[in-house]
């Protein structure tokens, strides 16, 4: 418990996570790419409510409940994305659920992304993070791109604190597809929680 205090309360560390095309599933904490967790096989609903259409960007098993992941789900329409990309009007889906294994079903696959899985995450101290390259980051302080208050004043006004980052700057040259560009424009992805 010592070290989620240290990455969550005092935020004197982090946990940070890589993409390897190498690395077996079974050996990691996660997968960016590729198909959606079976969890959401069964439940479309959950994921395409309304009009837009999303698409599968990562699960990673939740640093802090093995028995819990955690599902980001994306806009397939980038406008979508650049129209509502800051809280409370945010149209990216991160969900926690069950741990579930990858599903045999492409039906949220990302078209734009190879299949990564995301190693196991290793203790790092918070102020060496910061001139890290990552593709997640877990507790600790974010390293922001644009320090702009209209960011996260919505964020501090609701008592949500800073959980993860994925750092696009992190993606391995292998990860995205011919042709495609980057989900975030090359940028990162914040996620907080109460």
């Amino acid at each position: 418990m010592d070290n989620q205090t240290n990455i969550l309360v005092k935020r004197t560390d982090s946990i940070l996570y890589y993409a390897d095309s190498g690395l077996p599933l079974e050996q990691g904490a996660g997968w960016i790419g590729g198909n959606a967790p079976e969890f959401f096989d069964d439940q479309p609903d959950l994921i395409h409510v309304g009009n837009p259409k999303y698409v599968f960007y990562l699960s990673l098993v939740h640093p802090f409940k093995p028995e819990s992941m955690i599902s980001i789900f994306i806009p397939e329409d980038y406008d979508e994305y650049l129209e509502n990309n800051i809280y409370p009007n945010c149209s990216i889906k991160v969900i926690e659920h069950p741990i579930s294994t990858e599903s045999a079903k492409a039906v949220f696959t990302n078209p734009g992304l190879v299949k990564h899985t995301i190693s196991d995450g290793e203790l790092s101290h918070d102020d060496q993070s910061m001139d890290q390259s990552f593709l997640i980051k877990v507790g600790g302080n974010p390293r922001l791109i644009q320090n702009e208050d209209y960011y996260f004043a919505k964020l501090k006004e609701e008592s949500f604190t800073f959980l993860l980052q994925v750092d696009e700057e992190g993606y391995p040259e292998t990860l995205l597809q011919d042709g495609c560009n980057y989900p975030f424009g090359f940028g990162s992805l914040y996620t907080r929680y109460l």
